[in-house]
């Protein structure tokens, strides 16, 4: 387990000022538009990582819960009088907790399996709850989708209230990565993923540590839907579960480096950028997933193990090597 020292709040706060200051420094409104788009994949990523990068169990479902939390926001907005401005992000912890509690029993049934088993499982999950999102017209209205009332921001600023939740929410999910990578439930979620029965033989309650770790991934998601509907304003079941969010998430996570506190945010802010260039340039062709596929394909390559792993390991190598040539030089004299 790694200790949480005064040197790595340091960096969690040098980093995400920098990022609070990003929209003042770049103030153009598509820049501060794909901002809000790039925090949105790095707190996915980061979500997602929670769960699947210290455990192993590979979940292809979780843009369910994005999208759950989409509607959940607009339901609210429809039957409640939540309200405009900066009300409905004061519900988002609501719409979290009640999208964890609900997953519990899902990850109950789901975690009974392992590996392509939970995968395939967790991806049918999806495809059942945009099919839902198509047939409960009553809370849903089908493929007409909800709208949101128009939030009342300043034109000049309109996309910062979006950029600034969407950190909030990324802040809150490395906090928690930083946390269990410090924590006993970090190091058995670390005992599940390399030997899942030798973990159950020294005592870890395996069923508990997973749904624990399911759940927060799962409230952190359907927050950051939350947000994304209000700023989109409209939800759609085919674009509030969309399976190329999933991928696009998973995709960072594996660029990034599994498993750590940084990784999934370097991946999102390398990836969405590069996709939203690629798409500018390619226009409606969607043969920006091409290159999507290309760089799986050479992280899965040569970095099987993603950015910041590899680095690391690089960096341990150049040490070793380092004290090995002075020791020789030592010797020598």
């Amino acid at each position: 387990m790694k200790r949480i020292t005064a040197a790595s709040w340091g960096r969690g706060v040098l980093v995400f000022s920098a990022l609070s200051a990003l929209p003042f420094v770049f103030s153009a409104h598509w820049i501060v538009n794909l901002l809000v788009f790039t925090a949105m994949y790095a707190a996915l990523a980061s979500s997602w990582n929670l769960f699947s990068g210290f455990s192993g169990y590979v979940s292809l479902g979780n843009v369910a819960f994005f999208g759950i939390g989409a509607y959940a926001t607009g339901i609210v907005f429809e039957h409640w009088s939540v309200g405009a401005g900066y009300r409905p992000f004061y519900v988002l912890p609501l719409v979290g907790l009640g999208c964890a509690l609900a997953a519990l029993p899902v990850g109950w049934i789901a975690l009974r399996t392992r590996a392509m088993t939970f995968a395939i499982v967790t991806l049918t999950l999806l495809f059942i709850v945009q099919q839902l999102g198509f047939n409960l017209r009553g809370l849903t209205h089908g493929s007409q989708g909800i709208s949101y009332p128009p939030p009342p921001f300043d034109v000049s600023a309109f996309e910062r209230p979006f950029y600034y939740a969407m950190l909030g929410v990324l802040a809150l999910s490395v906090a928690a990565t930083r946390w269990l990578l410090a924590a006993r439930l970090g190091l058995q979620l670390f005992g599940i993923r390399d030997d899942e029965e030798k973990a159950r033989g020294v005592g870890v309650p395996v069923t508990g540590v997973k749904l624990a770790a399911f759940a927060v991934s799962i409230g952190l998601t359907a927050m950051v839907g939350g947000i994304w509907g209000y700023y989109i304003g409209y939800v759609y079941p085919e674009y509030a579960i969309d399976p190329l969010v999933q991928v696009g998430s998973v995709l960072m996570v594996f660029l990034g480096g599994r498993g750590t506190l940084w990784g999934p945010v370097l991946g999102a802010f390398l990836l969405v950028p590069a996709q939203q260039y690629m798409a500018y340039r390619l226009g409606a062709s969607e043969l920006y997933l091409v290159g999507y596929a290309a760089v799986f394909v050479v992280v899965m390559l040569l970095l099987p193990r993603g950015i910041l792993p590899s680095l690391s390991d690089l960096a341990a190598r150049v040490r070793r090597r380092e004290r090995g040539g002075v020791a020789a030089l030592e010797r020598t004299t």
